[in-house]
């Protein structure tokens, strides 16, 4: 081997198009397609990106940290599968295509249910794909062979099947109840996806006069609210019973302001006796909390705000048709004249918004189709409870059994039209996105037909993702393969750490405070991107981005090509053309910096397991740095120099080629690259179905 073959300079762009190419024309992403050795079954599935989506930091550190996983795997032997896909994402993407309708000056209505679906398909097929090509971009050696969709064919049969399975159970009915709706995407939403943000508002204190005095001396019983305009829907005003203030009105009629309805004054023990005066008013078609109250109480419902985000018809007069922040305003006026306004304070408090377009979400009475969540609560918590299910960090187990031992029955009807029409006649509304994907695990394998995948490769291994859908899918997907496949889905679930900006805020692209992954790729590398992300992952649940660290991924893989060259060059002039992978060194024939060299390598590959073993991916990409770069280079490179033998040369070589196994999980691109012109006889076709050193 001629060291000149190698450039003096690494250019990425030389070379991670050409390996990728190498990588899918040999085969080795597909299991099926793997050498002989590759027989234990391990399994990922890609947590499903949304059709709308681009690479964002958040995937980027996620799609790394699962192929560290499949690459490492791979080369232990395993017969790996990481499979990819998408989600259709309901509401975001219709959202995206009825902007576009929008600027044609059409809404979804005027074409059609049937014309408008085809106009989601032909935005599918344009730009739905574009996040996974990102992904390849990244190095992802997924097997895109079976790349799923959560609306492809076979898919939609599998939610069907669930579907029914529930149906039949009688856990899937239909009711009404107060629920969480968009005006913006005129639909249900659950409670999991709804995004809180703290706001200021005002808290107004109002009087209510009571009907029948009696004895009392008391004339009106102040509420504290900060939504008067949901007050024309009040039936009753509610204290805890144990709160002295009131023990005497309890039972008694007050008149409702402006409405100039009679309704009871209750005692509950939902009330907090410490927010506003201890009293407040229950309008049980507008929150969650009164409307549990209302059940208790047998208090009916008066609707006053409807989809539109509008005053009722049910509403006094005055009020009726208006946007709810122009009823507010016309409710306070008149409740002002009427010197019914006891103060008014300034007040922050959390606002619920649309998870998907942030729109203000309103709360109102909808017939809806919800699944019962007593049994699949009990179902998700066994296999985590008896450690079937092990979450990495085992802290966030909290989180997750707090949410199923609070839970209630799951809305999973949406007034939208893309996605999974719910499978009964004359039903137009679609199933909650999260619904078709809490299958994932297994449908993508084949279910409900028992493939040879299925068999094969559930349970799968390893789930990786982020804290903020533990409960909107990691719990979902967990009672679904026990109530379906009878296993728990996955194995072990890593929740990876969010990425923030260097300042510790939230990435955002509106903002201006995102970080594009593909515009790193471009500057410095695919690889050195991966080293520069993996190199923060050090336990924290927060990393805060510096593009420092990418530059010194990029100096890390210049200093690798650069050790190679040496490598290849002191073989150049030596009788050591080629060797084996795995030489043999008498310890007798070592010198100290020998047997030092190769004791560090030792440790590194026993340190490096335990690390990924235990889903510690910056301390293992520590390690190797150290090694690689101080123990390698700096010294024993150094030392070479003056012992200058065969031997030397047969250690250096060896040294090189068992780094190159070490970091091809974390550095896939370069280290292909290398491999590829190293002058070893018993060489795989690539370096990715190489041996893991022992």
């Amino acid at each position: 081997m001629n060291y000149m073959k190698l450039p003096k300079v690494y250019d990425p762009k030389k070379v991670e198009n050409k390996i990728y190419n190498l990588w899918q024309k040999s085969g080795f992403f597909n299991p099926d397609k793997l050498p002989k050795r590759h027989k234990k079954p391990y399994c990922i599935v890609i947590p499903p990106p949304n059709i709308t989506g681009e690479l964002h930091m958040g995937h980027a550190l996620n799609i790394v940290v699962q192929d560290i996983l499949i690459r490492q795997k791979r080369l232990q032997g395993y017969k790996t599968l990481w499979l990819p896909g998408t989600d259709h994402a309901g509401i975001s993407a219709q959202n995206v295509v009825e902007k576009q309708l929008k600027k044609e000056g059409v809404t979804r209505f005027g074409l059609g249910r049937e014309k408008f679906i085809e106009r989601m398909w032909d935005w599918m097929e344009k730009y739905g794909n574009i996040i996974l090509n990102q992904f390849k971009k990244l190095g992802a050696s997924c097997d895109w062979s079976r790349t799923r969709f959560t609306l492809d064919k076979e898919y939609v049969k599998a939610v069907k099947e669930a579907f029914a399975h529930y149906y039949k159970k009688g856990w899937i009915y239909r009711g009404k109840r107060v629920i969480n709706w968009c005006p913006r995407c005129q639909t249900s939403l659950s409670d999991l996806e709804i995004e809180y943000e703290e706001e200021k508002g005002k808290l107004w204190y109002i009087k209510y006069p009571l009907a029948n005095r009696g004895r009392t001396s008391v004339v009106y019983i102040t509420v504290a609210t900060t939504r008067p305009e949901t007050m024309l829907g009040d039936t009753a005003v509610a204290v805890n019973p144990g709160d002295k203030r009131y023990k005497n009105l309890v039972g008694k009629q007050v008149i409702l302001p402006l409405a100039k309805r009679e309704i009871p004054i209750v005692a509950d023990e939902l009330v907090d006796p410490k927010f506003g005066t201890g009293a407040v008013k229950i309008t049980p078609a507008h929150d969650l909390t009164d409307y549990e109250i209302s059940l208790r109480h047998n208090l009916p419902l008066i609707q006053v705000i409807n989809e539109q985000a509008k005053t009722t018809k049910e509403t006094p007069l005055p009020y009726q048709r208006l946007e709810v922040l122009e009823a507010r305003k016309k409710v306070v006026e008149d409740l002002k004249k009427a010197d019914l306004i006891e103060k008014v304070e300034g007040y922050w408090h959390q606002v619920p918004h649309c998870y998907r377009c942030q729109t203000t979400i309103e709360l109102i009475p909808s017939e809806q189709w919800f699944l019962k969540m007593k049994e699949l609560a009990k179902m998700a918590q066994l296999p985590v409870k008896k450690g079937k299910v092990k979450f990495h960090p085992k802290g966030f187990e909290k989180i997750y059994f707090d949410w199923l031992k609070n839970i209630k029955d799951w809305c999973i009807s949406r007034q939208i039209w893309w996605g999974h029409k719910i499978p009964l006649k004359g039903v137009p509304d679609v199933l909650d996105t999260w619904f078709s994907s809490a299958l994932w695990a297994f449908a993508t394998l084949g279910w409900p037909k028992e493939t040879k995948d299925l068999k094969r490769f559930y349970p799968t291994n390893v789930l990786s993702t982020d804290r903020g859908i533990i409960n909107l899918w990691v719990a979902r997907m967990i009672f679904s393969g026990m109530e379906f496949m009878k296993k728990e889905p996955f194995r072990e679930v890593y929740i990876h750490a969010t990425v923030l900006t260097r300042e510790g805020k939230r990435m955002s692209k509106s903002l201006g405070t995102g970080v594009n992954p593909i515009n790193l790729i471009e500057k410095y590398g695919a690889d050195a991107t991966r080293f520069g992300i993996v190199w923060q992952i050090m336990g924290g649940q927060d990393i805060r981005f510096t593009e420092d660290n990418i530059v010194m991924g990029r100096k890390f893989c210049n200093k690798l090509w650069n050790a190679t060259r040496f490598v290849l060059q002191q073989i150049s002039n030596s009788k050591l053309k080629t060797q084996n992978s795995k030489p043999q060194f008498k310890t007798k024939n070592l010198t100290t910096a020998d047997k030092k060299i190769l004791g560090a390598l030792d440790k590194t590959i026993e340190s490096v397991n335990k690390n990924l073993e235990s889903f510690r991916f910056g301390q293992a990409a520590h390690l190797l740095y150290n090694f690689f770069w101080h123990d390698f280079c700096d010294r024993y490179i150094e030392k070479s120099k003056k012992q200058n033998d065969e031997k030397t040369k047969k250690i250096l070589l060896y040294t090189l080629l068992t780094s190159l196994k070490l970091l091809h999980p974390f550095i896939p691109f370069i280290t292909e690259e290398i491999y590829q012109k190293l002058p070893i006889k018993d060489k795989e076709q690539c370096l990715m179905v190489e041996e893991w050193p022992k």
